[in-house]
């Protein structure tokens, strides 16, 4: 009996460091096409795939502007190092025989369609992968922020982030050894603590959408599979935000 996926639609949220693989930056094709195949792993059960990628394997805003660059400025090449990770996973998708399309926050029709939500929506019912690039096209947000938004935006069932962790620690793994994986918090308590999970706009976001997030290891092939089929990997972050902002 074929296994059935616990998600309709997701949002899948890479960063742009996972496509480096081991060197740390540009964009490694050996994990780009590791990648492709899990994705079209998962599309291949019906599932609807929007995917949403960073920069930071080539351009970091943040990291700009702290040597003194434009802030503003700064996260606009940010913007721009997305759009060309986008287009490698696109390359590398339909090698596999994947439809895919990208969309950009930042118009440039000569290589990616503008973001329309109604269109991106379309697309994913028709089968085919969507890619969001360039962030949400301002300054000052993160791509996990538009993960969050886009997640939202085509009333997606999950926001999947990928990461080198198995999960969400305690306390951070690479600076104490004994911190402990946790299986499923709320997200308040992610806010409360300061874990990390992503930055604090996008995890209100969600709270305030509803929309659970998985935070599991990208580095163990098949991963977003299992994740997709309510495997119990990574950590959930989800809850009833009403209930818990508003105790009686």
């Amino acid at each position: 009996m074929p296994r059935q996926p616990k998600y309709r639609r997701i949002v899948l949220k890479i960063s742009g460091e996972a496509l480096a693989g081991a060197a740390g930056f540009g964009i490694d094709p050996i994990v780009v096409d590791s990648i492709a195949r899990q994705i079209k792993d998962v599309q291949q059960l019906g599932v609807q795939v929007a995917v949403v990628v960073g920069g930071g394997n080539i351009w970091r805003g943040q990291s700009g502007s702290q040597k003194g660059m434009d802030r503003a400025t700064a996260d606009y090449m940010g913007m721009l190092a997305t759009v060309i990770n986008a287009l490698a996973l696109m390359d590398a998708l339909e090698k596999h025989g994947v439809v895919v399309r990208v969309q950009t926050a930042i118009e440039m029709k000569e290589v990616a369609e503008p973001f329309i939500r109604r269109r991106a929506i379309t697309h994913l019912e028709k089968g085919r992968v969507v890619i969001f690039a360039a962030g949400n096209g301002n300054p000052y947000f993160s791509t996990d922020t538009t993960a969050a938004l886009r997640a939202a935006e085509i009333e997606a069932d999950v926001m999947l982030k990928a990461t080198k962790e198995a999960g969400v620690y305690d306390m951070d793994p690479r600076t104490h050894p004994e911190a402990k994986k946790l299986d499923e918090i709320h997200y308040i308590d992610v806010l409360k603590e300061n874990l990390r999970v992503m930055d604090a706009t996008a995890t209100s976001l969600c709270m305030d959408n509803n929309i659970p997030i998985v935070v599991f290891n990208l580095n163990t092939y098949g991963n977003i599979l299992k994740v997709v089929l309510g495997e119990p990997i990574g950590t959930y972050v989800g809850g009833d935000n009403r209930a818990e902002r508003d105790p009686e």
